[in-house]
């Protein structure tokens, strides 16, 4: 099934580092391929090392990195191609700024205690942030500001199919999936 340009949208999948985000994205990916939606998925890491490959994690170079990472979404859209933004975002400000920007836009807050976070550490930031070796990690160093009225709010506990499924069947109930 062909997006037409109108029915482009995008999902913001916001979090703690290491809440789920990426385990909810890669599920909500496979289930809309499924129905035949092909989604773009921007995943902050993986594009933070071609437009910033030797961060400092500045407050200007996030700003900078997350108006970036919309405005290649704007491009998808705008060519028909929805887009899933897996990225955690820390300021609401970047968040807001997508969504006056798409039209169609959900913000998907994964809620997750620090604690739990920190146990699961599959890239060893929090680690390394108490350690000395990572001085600007979302939830310790610098705040992490959840969303105050997010689309959907998801629970680290579900299991990722789960909540995934409770993302497609949002987006069916406003019709922008099948």
């Amino acid at each position: 099934m062909a997006i037409s340009r109108r029915s482009a949208f995008a999902i913001w999948i916001t979090g703690l580092p290491a809440s789920g985000k990426s385990t909810i994205a890669a599920a909500v990916k496979s289930q809309l391929a499924a129905r035949g939606v092909d989604i773009a998925v921007l995943e902050s890491d993986a594009l933070r090392a071609i437009l910033t490959p030797h961060p400092n994690y500045s407050e200007e170079e996030r700003d900078q990195f997350y108006r970036q990472m919309v405005y290649i979404g704007m491009l998808l859209i705008e060519h028909g191609v929805p887009v899933l933004f897996d990225a955690t975002a820390n300021l609401r400000i970047y968040r807001a700024r997508a969504r006056k920007q798409i039209p169609q836009f959900l913000e998907i807050y994964v809620e997750c205690p620090l604690a739990t976070c920190m146990d699961r550490d599959p890239k060893g930031i929090y680690r390394q942030a108490l350690e000395g070796g990572a001085a600007k990690v979302p939830g310790l160093q610098t705040p992490y500001e959840p969303p105050e009225t997010p689309d959907l709010v998801l629970h680290c506990d579900e299991e990722a199919p789960e909540a995934a499924a409770r993302v497609v069947r949002r987006l069916t109930e406003i019709g922008w999936a099948r």
